[in-house]
């Protein structure tokens, strides 16, 4: 199910077509908009950008059966939103790191494996999620189910930090990151939101090169240097280069999941009296970057570079 109707159309018409250096082959489904949907589903996978997460479940909802259960496979703390519409019983946590990106309608390119990881959201072994991680092996056959989904959400969040700080120029997310000139914002970004994590008492989860325990608060800048070096190598490995932040700005032109992202970052540290002006800058330079006020450039970098902690 998808809103954009000429995604829909060429999906009917054709199928939906992978490309990529994975894989490449058409699948033909049924393919419908939220208007045209119709009968009762026990498993739903909800793959919308964050902002849109609240319309979607809502919009969801009603075709849930009674018993199902809603994956949230996407960026961001989605599972607190999900929960609140279908509640605790009805959601199921995922954390996804591959990379992909839509080329037009009907046209998706596969451009690198990362991990794939399911938990529920109150931390148990159920026998739900391991079939669903069964079903998920089809895609990724290192498809793993943690006890700790918060976890490795609040390490995602903490690498996507980094990732956004990234789309403020027009590197690709390898080549940012290998920058010595910045690694000081991209390490210190994650120190701050991993705070925030402790503050709440979360565990983050390393993944595909990021290692939390890099960005600790008290961590050596040397094993931060090492898990920066592994993410820039698994980058390179990706024929995705540049994140979908970066693509939504310079390629499809609308909004990111900015708010959807980095605000619940600012309003939980807010809650656990911890200070996050490197996120809170980054928030306001990528609205100011959206409207196009500023450039994605290395000189809007350092703006966010000027609020580092002296």
């Amino acid at each position: 199910m998808d809103r954009a109707e000429d995604h829909v159309a060429a999906i009917n018409r054709a199928g939906l077509r992978i490309e990529g250096p994975l894989a490449q082959f058409v699948c033909r489904i049924p393919t419908f908009t939220p208007e045209d949907l119709k009968g009762e589903f026990e498993h739903v996978v909800l793959a919308v950008k964050a902002q849109d997460t609240a319309a979607a479940t809502r919009a969801l909802a009603p075709h849930l059966s009674v018993d199902g259960y809603v994956v949230s496979a996407q960026n961001g703390l989605n599972e607190l939103t999900i929960r609140e519409i279908v509640g605790d019983a009805r959601t199921i946590g995922c954390f996804v790191n591959f990379g992909a990106d839509y080329l037009e309608p009907g046209v998706i390119q596969y451009a690198g494996r990362g991990a794939v990881v399911l938990g529920e959201i109150d931390e148990r072994v159920t026998p739900r999620v391991e079939e669903l991680r069964r079903a998920f092996l089809d895609f990724d056959d290192r498809a793993i189910v943690t006890t700790n989904i918060w976890g490795y959400l609040w390490g995602k969040l903490a690498y996507g930090a980094q990732l956004f700080a990234t789309a403020l120029t027009n590197d690709s997310i390898a080549d940012a990151l290998a920058d010595p000139a910045y690694r000081e914002v991209y390490v210190e970004i994650a120190k701050e939101v991993l705070r925030v994590a402790r503050a709440r008492r979360i565990t983050p989860e390393g993944f595909n090169g990021f290692d939390p325990r890099a960005f600790a608060p008290d961590a050596d800048r040397a094993v931060a240097e090492r898990s920066l070096d592994e993410m820039v190598a698994f980058n390179r490995r990706s024929a995705k280069t540049h994140s979908g932040i970066w693509r939504d700005i310079a390629v499809r032109k609308r909004r990111t999941e900015t708010d959807a992202q980095l605000g619940p970052i600012v309003a939980i540290g807010s809650e656990v009296g911890i200070p996050t002006p490197l996120v809170s800058r980054l928030i306001e330079l990528m609205h100011e970057v959206e409207d196009r006020r500023r450039p994605q450039s290395h000189e809007t970098l350092d703006l966010l570079r000027a609020a580092l902690p002296r």
